[in-house]
């Protein structure tokens, strides 16, 4: 493989270079640092003590920790919480919301940049192979304005059933699409074939479609973060498992993928760790943090 610019290599292209630490360490959230419930598209609201540790063994070495997650704000306040990422002595948080689309510092809770949308063609477009599909963009602060209600557990906050028509009236950070009745596979094809012009996409675990701005993902929000606290993304340890850390890994001096990861999350990762019920996150950091 030839060496990416910008990656930590040493002098026989291993990496990281030895010595080489992370200013900056940005970490997924469902899938790294929530292990997932068996069956569902929902994690576990719990951090490992070891994971929990070695977070607090980054923070206490001067490093910067940033959340990067496909979620809302107000669903990622509380994991910030239970990791005690800010505190009376300690900077405000930086942390990147809704893949990408939003950025907010906490607390309190503030965007202090967010990229939106027209995503009406895209969502008309998917909705006319998957009918039946449900839609929902975020309430800030509240929760979701959705067509229909969710599977229980898959949306933080409240559900706030709206008409199609108004939910993508105006422009959006980002649209999620559900269809409970298809499969992540039958996502994946209906993507690449719709090509979903002037719009991102990414799927999850499930048949769970996320609508974004053009050029807008979990590596264009980390280089906005990476740019305000003057460090460069050879600096910078991602750490991921989903299809929407893709271009994070990628972007990132040293990117890592969870264990339980599916082979296109490993193949653009540098390495791979353990699973997330195997604390994998935990065993990366300790390399550098131990």
């Amino acid at each position: 493989m030839a060496e990416p610019a910008g990656r930590a290599y040493d002098e026989a292209g291993e990496l990281p270079a030895p010595g080489w630490r992370p200013r900056l360490v940005a970490l997924d959230i469902d899938g790294t640092l929530l292990s997932w419930v068996d069956g569902a598209g929902t994690t576990h609201e719990e951090i490992s003590p070891a994971v929990h540790e070695a977070v607090q063994r980054a923070v206490d070495a001067g490093t910067h920790i940033v959340l990067a997650s496909g979620r809302s704000p107000h669903g990622m306040t509380r994991i910030a919480d239970l990791l005690e990422l800010h505190g009376t002595e300690r900077d405000r948080l930086w942390v990147v919301a809704s893949n990408g689309a939003v950025i907010f510092r906490y607390p309190p809770l503030e965007v202090v940049h967010e990229e939106t949308f027209d995503a009406r063609a895209a969502v008309g477009a998917v909705l006319r192979h998957h009918p039946e599909a449900l839609v929902a963009v975020e309430e800030r602060g509240v929760g979701y304005r959705v067509s229909d209600h969710f599977p229980v557990g898959e949306l933080s906050g409240e559900m706030i059933v709206t008409d199609l028509e108004e939910l993508v009236a105006a422009p959006v950070s980002r649209v999620i699409i559900r269809d409970p009745n298809a499969t992540a596979d039958d996502f994946v094809a209906l993507a690449a074939r719709l090509g979903l012009q002037g719009t991102d996409y990414v799927v999850g675990w499930t048949a769970w479609m996320d609508l974004a701005p053009l050029g807008v993902s979990k590596a264009s929000g980390l280089a906005h973060v990476a740019g305000a606290l003057d460090v460069e993304a050879v600096d910078v340890l991602a750490i991921g498992d989903g299809r929407n850390d893709l271009e994070m890994l990628r972007w990132a001096g040293r990117g890592v993928a969870m264990g339980q990861a599916v082979a296109e999350v490993h193949e653009a990762a540098d390495a791979s760790t353990l699973s997330v019920d195997e604390d994998g996150a935990a065993v990366e950091l300790t390399r550098y943090f131990p």
